[in-house]
């Protein structure tokens, strides 16, 4: 791909959401949210009623499924089959079928050649978990989000409870280091940082310290 990519990868809570929307926003790129496929995934598994478990099923219907993102006004939006889904693909009960149906092989394989699709359309930021090491390990830039598991958490709390969802901090957290641990040791595209991504812990970060700081990487080393 000859135009500009930027890999943001890292674990659930980390900030990736937050930093990679507004880090295109400043730079005018599209935003390709790469969980959210897994999460439409997810969401149209439940509705077809195919198992989370269900590998060889799953693969299939990602295969056919059709996902499109949202440019301009309409952009971090999520059209799953012409509907917008980008509030029911961001339920607990969908993050964690997501965390689920990533761990087959066939979803993967099937759900590659759709990101480096989307990818291929323009100038982009990328978040993910595994889009600096294996969807486009070719992105001149790649970063890796972290922060202390007691930060994420605390994190996904206060964006439940903003969306009027009750949530249970201790639950919250329980879920995390579960798909933590499914993430990192799944035989597929385990999560880590790509050899050549800068890693940058948010812990202790505000979000705008965060994106300046990411911008003016991206703007050096691409020569915006």
């Amino acid at each position: 791909m000859s135009h500009p990519i930027i890999a943001i990868d890292g674990p659930a809570g980390a900030g990736k959401s937050s930093v990679a929307r507004a880090l295109a926003e400043r730079l005018g790129f599209f935003l390709l949210d790469t969980g959210a496929l897994y999460r439409s995934l997810a969401l149209l598994a439940r509705e077809r009623g195919v198992g989370w478990d269900d590998g060889a099923a799953l693969g299939r219907l990602a295969g056919q499924m059709q996902v499109e993102f949202g440019r301009g006004p309409d952009g971090g939006r999520v059209f799953l089959e012409g509907r917008d889904v980008s509030a029911e693909i961001r339920t607990p009960e969908v993050s964690l079928g997501a965390s689920h149906v990533s761990l087959h092989p066939e979803v993967r394989a099937a759900l590659l050649p759709l990101q480096r699709r989307l990818a291929a359309a323009g100038p982009c930021v990328v978040e993910g978990r595994d889009v600096g090491t294996v969807v486009l390990p070719q992105a001149p830039v790649k970063f890796f989000l972290t922060a202390s598991e007691q930060v994420r958490a605390r994190r996904r709390y206060q964006e439940l409870r903003a969306r009027g969802v009750e949530a249970d901090p201790g639950l919250i957290l329980r879920e995390q280091q579960e798909r933590d641990r499914r993430d990192q040791t799944r035989s597929e595209a385990p999560l880590r940082p790509a050899d050549d991504a800068l890693i940058v812990d948010t812990s202790d970060l505000p979000l705008q310290g965060v994106v300046d700081r990411l911008e003016r990487i991206c703007r050096e080393r691409l020569g915006l």
